[in-house]
């Protein structure tokens, strides 16, 4: 062979396998379901968070009750708590309304949340003085300031479920109710 047809056949022969490289390198760039999947929970888990945040102050801080209806809240929505579960938008409507009544300059205030797929971790702190009827306790004229933590379900872009965690000495104490010694 002539040395200018080893050139060609060896530059056809490198340009075949850079076509060949770049062809596979599309192919990898291409973003596969895994990661499709990925972004489109994560990008729920985005608009879980703000819906979230946004619904919770609006109804403590605002006092827009209203706001626990059918757009942002499953309609079998459940409240695990004891006695026994707050079940259905008018019960835990009816429930968080004794806040509302109970408690007046109230600063609700979302310390952290985050979440992985349909499950968000709220760490909350509530401030109020106790002026109402709370759960059937008369107004006690005392402050309260108490942290928790709340776990919840989300079920298709709305709150399923929810569970609240706090220090509830100190809160009946807060309240006046326990002595603190």
């Amino acid at each position: 062979m002539k040395p200018n047809k080893i050139i060609l056949s060896g530059f056809f022969a490198l340009l075949f396998l850079l076509t060949m490289v770049s062809c596979n390198n599309e192919t990898k760039n291409q973003p596969s379901t895994e990661h499709l999947a990925l972004e489109k929970a994560d990008k729920q888990l985005s608009n879980n968070l703000k819906m979230y945040e946004t619904v919770w102050d609006d109804i403590i801080n605002k006092g827009e009750i209203d706001k626990i209806n059918e757009t942002n809240f499953d309609n079998n929505i459940t409240l695990i708590t004891a006695p026994e579960n707050v079940v259905g938008i008018q019960g835990f409507k009816d429930y968080y309304q004794n806040y509302l009544t109970g408690f007046s300059d109230v600063t609700f205030t979302i310390i952290d949340v985050f979440g992985q797929g349909d499950k968000i971790v709220k760490h909350w702190n509530f401030k109020g003085t106790h002026t109402g009827e709370f759960f059937g306790i008369p107004a006690s004229g005392k402050k309260v300031d108490i942290d928790g933590v709340t776990l919840v379900k989300m079920k298709e872009g709305k709150i399923a479920q929810e569970q609240d965690f706090l220090d509830n000495l100190s809160f009946y104490q807060q309240l006046g109710l326990i002595p603190t010694e």
